[in-house]
């Protein structure tokens, strides 16, 4: 598995491979009596006196969110709340309803007693950044249940328009780190991301990784290239195999079918087929290379490689954390997400030839009619295509069924197709 793993880094077979694999087999942890024997106890205990001094733990680490984003004389909670109540007044010219009102109080008290300021600063920082460039952007998922985001221009949704529940997003049993997901126009997206590298310097802000891990699939086919298989045969009987195929549970206690094996003219009882299966069976759940997530930042207040591993992306101008996703959230390192969506800049350019055709050349989201009747009965039709979410055979098919009369209608309708976490 070694030397398998060895030319699939190396881009080649095993046989090529032969002078740049393991020398022997002796790369692998050996039990203390085994190493009583091979050094002296002296040695040994040197190294127990070096393994006391190791003390370090992951729990030491401590996230700190920049210092930039709050103004001089302010604290995060004051300048949020600042950010707050001037975003309430502009979204409510004739004044905050009190139910709203009311909620962004609960919001601001529940994000003060859990500390998270700093993190709703800073993605309101990036917004209203963007927006000043005239980049489309939109908070969306359970973001859109707050009233805090809805007056920092982070969502577009009223709140007061549904009965959503805010702890969906953040709560104070859960005591995650919220998460807003922001989508900015795909074509666009690398000014947002340039702007993060030069605000906050590359020493300070890395795009999050993702460990990519084999399949049944993918570790059928370079096991198979290792071995020196031919590439149009191992691409037929990977195509046959289901995705989920080789793993703990599958068919055959956890083998590959063999009967797929046969069908494109492989002995499974051969030894070196056999091996193809057995390697490719071990390989699945293995780590196979790191990738960089859509958008995750995570921005810290000084070196952020003192907070965790960092290296030059392939792409010119990126820094990438070395680290999976998952284990940022599991050391509670807070992430901000800045994803593309090619909607946005189809929108985008939809606005700019509307405006063309009105003759208002500065014609925006905010000018298109809510609840028009016209849209709800396209809708109803199942007249969909190009429509974002609503355009898959699903959402056609229950379209007509449902009848969506007005955006609340629109968002169970959206809810009961492709239901979220409970």
């Amino acid at each position: 598995l070694q030397d398998v793993l060895t030319a699939t880094r190396l881009k080649c077979t095993v046989a090529e491979a032969s002078g740049r694999l393991e020398s022997n087999a002796e790369a692998h942890l050996r039990s203390r009596q085994r190493l009583s024997d091979l050094y002296d106890p002296a040695w040994l205990e040197e190294t127990l006196r070096w393994a006391g001094r190791c003390a370090f733990s992951l729990a030491e680490l401590r996230y700190e969110y920049p210092q930039e984003i709050v103004p001089e004389g302010h604290t995060p909670a004051t300048w949020l709340r600042v950010l707050t109540e001037q975003g309430l007044a502009k979204r409510y010219p004739a004044g905050t309803p009190p139910s709203v009102q009311a909620q962004a109080e609960h919001e601001l008290a529940l994000i003060g007693q859990l500390g998270f300021e700093p993190y709703f600063l800073t993605v309101a920082d990036l917004v209203h950044w963007a927006r000043a460039q005239n980049i489309l952007c939109q908070g969306r998922g359970s973001a859109a249940n707050s009233v805090v985001c809805y007056a920092l221009q982070v969502t577009e949704v009223d709140p007061a328009l549904g009965n959503l529940l805010f702890e969906r997003f953040i709560s104070a049993e859960r005591n995650e780190p919220p998460d807003i997901d922001v989508d900015f126009e795909h074509q666009r997206r690398e000014e947002v991301i340039q702007y993060i590298y030069r605000k906050y310097g590359r020493h300070r802000a890395a795009m999050t990784g993702v460990v990519i891990s084999y399949r049944g699939r993918s570790a059928l086919r370079d096991v198979g290239r290792a071995l020196g298989f031919d590439l149009d045969r191992i691409e037929a009987v990977t195509k046959q195999q289901p995705w989920w195929a080789g793993g703990p549970g599958g068919g055959h206690a956890g083998r590959f079918d063999p009967e797929r094996l046969r069908e494109h003219g492989f002995d499974p009882e051969a030894p070196l087929v056999k091996l193809w299966a057995e390697l490719a069976t071990q390989l699945r759940g293995f780590p196979r290379h790191l990738s960089q997530h859509p958008g995750g930042f995570v921005i810290a207040r000084d070196d952020v490689s003192r907070l965790v591993p960092v290296e030059n992306a392939a792409m010119a101008d990126r820094t990438v954390i070395e680290w999976d996703k998952d284990d940022l959230d599991a050391l509670g390192l807070i992430k901000v997400d800045i994803l593309a969506l090619g909607m946005l800049s189809a929108i985008r350019r939809a606005l700019e030839w509307v405006g063309i055709k009105r003759g208002e050349p500065g014609f925006s989201m905010q000018h298109v009619p809510k609840e028009d009747v016209c849209v709800y009965d396209m809708l109803c039709a199942a007249d969909a295509i190009g429509v974002f979410q609503v355009e898959s055979r699903a959402q056609l098919s229950m379209l007509p069924r449902l009848r969506p009369r007005c955006f609340y209608d629109l968002v169970i309708e959206v809810a009961i197709v492709r239901p979220g976490p409970i």
